[in-house]
């Protein structure tokens, strides 16, 4: 049966009288179809895959904890050329993702260049750090090719997404979406597993920067729990010891024992 012009034949598709028409993406994997395109009911905005239902809402992120990280393919700014980056081409790795305000700001050069001065300790847990913000790709170029003392980033070690068309941002529910600062992202931080799934989301405001340290511990123990099938209490550290979440477990009771009842 031949689909009917202008109209949705998506059987997942949310939307009522929907006439998106036969290559329509609503509510694909379950969204609410919604995308912030400002359409009215049943427009659809193919290159987010979801639609817009009503005028004015705010866009529902698809960055999710234990789901599989929105895919992408960028352009980006990389060891002094413009590259094509997919999050394809990070199979097997873990991958840190970060997005950030803008270039030549005031915080900005500082988390860059934290991140870029520990890639090769990242790279030595078979991690890869990626940036990402609103800028071009020419001004990603430009900001990574002057010296840190003029407030730039160079030397720089890691790939630079441009996200000028905002769409990493929507995806990842991390665009700030009011205000002087509308449309740039928030300091926002992803961590990834070799299979693809999101693990780790934290968001910043503005105004304070991320501690690099504390996303190397954040991977370092959810590789720690991955091999070792146990859990990380607060403040653990490469080194120390885990939890095996077993109730009544002789070791558990000897934990909390040696590390919560000391100085009592």
């Amino acid at each position: 049966m031949e689909p009917e012009p202008n109209k949705c034949n998506n059987p997942d598709c949310k939307c009522e009288n929907c006439t998106c028409g036969p290559d329509c993406q609503c509510g694909k994997n379950g969204n609410p179809p919604t995308c912030g395109c400002d359409k009215e009911p049943g427009a659809c905005c193919k290159k987010l895959g979801m639609c817009g239902m009503k005028k004015k809402f705010m866009p529902f992120p698809m960055a999710r904890i234990g789901e599989p990280a929105p895919c992408f393919e960028a352009q980006a700014y990389f060891d002094g050329d413009f590259k094509t980056i997919k999050l394809s081409d990070y199979k097997e790795k873990w991958v840190v993702l970060f997005f950030y305000p803008m270039d030549f700001t005031f915080v900005c050069p500082t988390e860059l260049c934290a991140f870029s001065d520990a890639s090769d300790n990242f790279a030595k847990i078979n991690t890869c750090v990626i940036g990402c913000s609103s800028d071009s790709k020419y001004v990603h170029r430009e900001f990574a090719l002057r010296d840190r003392k003029q407030g730039g980033v160079a030397p720089l070690k890691i790939p630079l997404i441009a996200d000028n068309s905002h769409c990493l941002c929507k995806m990842y529910g991390c665009m700030v979406m009011k205000g002087e600062d509308k449309g740039c992202a928030y300091r926002a931080t992803y961590i990834i597993d070799p299979n693809g799934i999101l693990r780790h989301i934290s968001i910043n405001d503005l105004q304070v920067g991320r501690s690099v340290d504390e996303v190397m511990r954040l991977v370092q123990a959810f590789q720690f729990t991955d091999e070792h099938g146990e859990v990380c209490p607060a403040n653990w550290k490469q080194g120390r010891k885990g939890m095996k979440p077993k109730a009544g477990d002789p070791d558990l009771k000897k934990y909390f024992e040696d590390e919560l009842g000391k100085g009592k």
